[in-house]
């Protein structure tokens, strides 16, 4: 057999196949949701994945205010921050952060699922989360994919 045939081939930012995707979150578990949006964003569903490259796919997510979480989340599960200050720590739960606004509930959980350093900032940049059943890339043409 040809021993060229065994060569890894590794994507890069010129060869890499990047396409657009709509995520319905009706009635979806946060958190089973999420990790499946974080997979496609990295780019871990594609034959041609490499660690260090964003070749994951650009992801729109409708539907985040029907978003669903198991068991008693709603009140006990707890978001904490720090705004810098002595005494600053703050304490939201995903009830009050849905009054504010849906998407904010999806968007914290897939940037967690997302890594923590240059690559995973720009691939958070790739996630595009609306409430209702409109988005405006239809000129992209975005394929739907059901988890």
């Amino acid at each position: 057999m040809d021993t060229l045939s065994y060569k890894t081939i590794s994507a890069n930012a010129a060869t890499v196949d990047k396409q657009w995707v709509v995520v319905d979150a009706q009635s979806a578990v946060l958190g089973r949701l999420a990790s499946e949006v974080a997979k496609i964003l990295r780019g871990k569903v594609k034959p041609s994945y490499t660690p260090h490259v964003d070749c994951g796919d650009n992801v729109i997510v409708i539907n985040a205010d029907k978003i669903r979480l198991t068991g008693d989340k709603w009140d006990s599960k707890v978001y904490v921050r720090h705004t810098g200050y002595p005494g600053g720590q703050r304490i939201s739960t995903p009830k009050l952060l849905k009054e504010k606004s849906s998407t904010i509930l999806i968007e914290k959980a897939v940037r967690g699922m997302l890594p923590k350093n240059r690559l995973g900032r720009k691939l958070y940049g790739n996630l595009y989360v609306y409430e209702g059943a409109e988005h405006p890339h239809e000129a992209q043409q975005p394929k739907s994919v059901t988890l």
